[in-house]
């Protein structure tokens, strides 16, 4: 999967459920309300505040294992 700063939560984790780790470790535990879903990987970053480029660079690599 391609994954960008504009890659929505809800796809990355329709694409690989095991993602939901990184999300957990940067506070985001609401992963399962529509309003998470339908964020990009950069607003969920920016509201949780982590580094999106961090952010991006292990889901990158994580799919890029899978």
């Amino acid at each position: 999967m391609e994954v960008t700063k504009d890659t929505l939560i809800g796809e990355i984790l329709d694409a690989d459920r095991t993602t939901a780790e990184y999300f957990l470790e940067m506070g985001m535990h609401c992963l399962g309300c529509p309003a998470s879903r339908g964020e990009s990987l950069e607003q969920a970053c920016m509201v949780h505040g982590v580094s999106v480029d961090e952010m991006l660079s292990k889901i990158k690599k994580h799919f890029e294992k899978a």
